[in-house]
């Protein structure tokens, strides 16, 4: 299915976050009718209000956790990019309820809402924590996850096409760990890394972007889409970071915090026997499959051929002058540089 926003209306939950504000400006650009921008914060609306100008974006105050709030705000609504999400670690830990009633129940008002409404297409925003969770955060957005998955598999005539992304930390996004950096140093101070040895993921905010585009135009309901991202160690993204801004790599190693593991996996061993590789894009198909497991069974359901999960630890590696590459194609980065 191939759909294209021009001339059309969009609902974006969390749209005052990073991702919000990037995909607002480029539906804009595509000519988009309308743009509705579903989030709690009045003043961060007001300050994107102000800085677009923009008559076609229409700001709702409200919460996902409600679910006459995404109702209103998705009626004659085409398309909706969901992003509204409790996304820090730590927090999460500390309030896992919290965690479940945004990223678990809101993320079922949405779904629900976009049913009711007619809404054609609706893109679920999760991360790589969410495969072999060992934190609240992950396993709130792994059952986000199922919330989607389970519309599909329950509603396989539904006009209703529900799908979603994974991808890993986004560089300069809200929470990401590149401006602290990029403060400390500029303060004097030194980087503050939980464990140099541990890999992440690294993704440009375009990337994410990217990879939502792409789930929207090629979704069936209930697709996984997993962009193959590049890893790099904590150690050497400081390293990075610090060469970028001409100051000795020293490090304050701090301890692992709350919820954090060594190595993130985008995709899990059992998700990759059956995903079509779309070369940049793995799409994880939903198992359709009904309750009656011994037809599969008895018609020769095989035991899958050997697959390795994809994880930071195997994914590509950077190393510190590739990061620094990379660093540099970020327009907030060379904005700091130049200051």
């Amino acid at each position: 299915m191939t759909h294209s926003t021009a001339g059309r209306r969009v609902l974006i939950t969390g749209g005052t976050g990073s991702f919000g504000q990037t995909m607002v400006r480029r539906l804009l650009r595509n000519g988009v009718a309308e743009v509705r921008v579903l989030s709690r914060d009045e003043a961060k609306q007001d300050a994107m209000r102000r800085s677009l100008g923009d008559e076609r974006v229409r700001y709702h105050v409200g919460d996902v956790r409600d679910y006459d709030s995404v109702l209103h705000a998705s009626r004659e609504v085409d398309f909706i990019f969901h992003a509204a999400a409790l996304k820090q670690v730590p927090s999460c830990e500390f309030f896992p309820l919290e965690a479940v009633r945004t990223n678990v129940l809101g993320s079922a008002n949405v779904v629900e809402a976009a049913v009711r409404n007619g809404v054609s297409s609706v893109v679920v925003l999760s991360t790589d924590k969410a495969v072999h969770p060992v934190n609240a955060m992950g396993m709130s957005k792994a059952l986000m996850e199922k919330v989607a998955q389970s519309h599909a598999r329950n509603n396989p005539r539904s006009g209703t096409v529900i799908s979603c992304v994974r991808y890993g930390n986004v560089m300069y996004s809200r929470g990401s760990v590149i401006p602290l950096f990029i403060e400390q140093i500029k303060a004097g101070r030194a980087p503050t890394v939980t464990d140099p040895a541990m890999t992440r993921f690294l993704m440009s905010l375009a990337d994410s972007v990217q990879l939502v585009e792409h789930a929207f135009q090629h979704a069936r309901s209930g697709d996984v889409f997993v962009r193959k991202a590049a890893a790099c160690t904590v150690g050497d993204l400081a390293e990075a970071v610090c060469q970028l801004f001409d100051v000795p790599p020293k490090l304050d190693v701090i301890g692992v915090r709350h919820g954090e593991k060594q190595h993130e996996t985008l995709a899990s061993r059992e998700e990759l026997v059956r995903a079509e590789d779309f070369g940049d894009f793995f799409r994880v198909p939903v198992d359709a499959r009904d309750l009656n497991y011994a037809l599969y069974v008895s018609e020769g359901e095989l035991d899958p051929a050997p697959v390795q999960e994809f994880n930071s630890a195997n994914a590509l590696r950077l190393d510190v002058p590739r990061i620094m590459d990379l660093l540099l194609t970020l327009p907030e980065v060379r904005a700091e540089l130049a200051c």
